[in-house]
């Protein structure tokens, strides 16, 4: 790789841990820069979910203040998404590209759909019994089982959709919220990555620069996660979220 190409990777791997910190979708990022670079697409897939795990981790250190209080949650949902992340990555290896991501566009359109209504829909939930499930109960579950498989397979939004389920059917705060998103999304990323790296090969040289600039991009996107309103939030997610549809839709 050319210390250009590296430069170039090594900034979108910035964006794209900043960017997995906030809304999700930074995949969108380094995964085309990867493409650009000339890698065949499975390896750049491959490639750059080993790679944005350490960002991952660190939005989720830059999150530790909002996940106290959350390990029941963390432990329900997070069993869903390390079995939706380890079917995803065995789908990845097992199944032509073209089949799954004909339906991403609509996930992601569906999630955006649902962090607007946010809301309203909130507003009903908050009218519930005060002994119904606040988080969702089990069809919550299947959804974030759903979006592992997703992520595990792909992963570009995969927070944009895990945020418009919470933002619709969790009673809580937004920021406590994006905070269980980032662990999750950490879980999936974490066993696609142990499968792609026993079964398939993983170029080291790509993944490695991505790590180092999505450790730094997940650490400062924690910071200024934090400091965003709930309606700042919301526009962020459906602005990303429009943006990955439309292009992987005109892809």
């Amino acid at each position: 790789m050319e210390p250009l190409e590296a430069v170039a990777l090594a900034g979108a791997g910035l964006a794209a841990g900043g960017m997995n910190a906030v809304v999700g979708s930074g995949t969108l990022i380094t995964f085309p820069t990867l493409l650009a670079l000339g890698y065949p697409p499975v390896l750049a897939n491959v490639s750059n979910t080993v790679g944005l795990v350490p960002g991952v981790v660190g939005a989720v250190y830059g999150y530790r203040r909002e996940l106290r209080g959350q390990r029941r949650r963390i432990l329900r949902f997070g069993t869903a998404s390390l079995a939706g992340g380890l079917a995803g990555a065995l789908l990845l290896l097992q199944l032509p590209a073209e089949a799954f991501q004909a339906v991403v566009p609509v996930l992601i359109l569906t999630a955006c759909a649902l962090v607007l209504l946010q809301p309203v829909l909130s507003r009903r939930l908050a009218e519930r019994p005060e002994d119904d499930d606040k988080d969702g109960g089990t069809p919550m579950w299947f959804g974030v089982l759903g979006t592992g498989v997703y992520g595990g397979y792909f992963g570009a939004a995969q927070g944009v959709i895990l945020m418009g389920l919470f933002g619709t059917f969790v009673r809580d705060d937004l920021q406590r919220l994006n905070a269980v998103k980032n662990v999750l999304a950490a879980l999936v990323n974490a066993v696609a990555s142990i499968v792609f790296i026993i079964v398939t090969d993983v170029d080291w040289t790509a993944a490695g620069i991505i790590a180092i600039g999505s450790t730094l991009g997940g650490f400062l996107g924690a910071h200024l996660g934090r400091k965003l309103t709930p309606a700042l939030m919301r526009t962020i997610i459906v602005t990303v979220g429009t943006t990955a549809a439309l292009t992987m839709i005109i892809r």
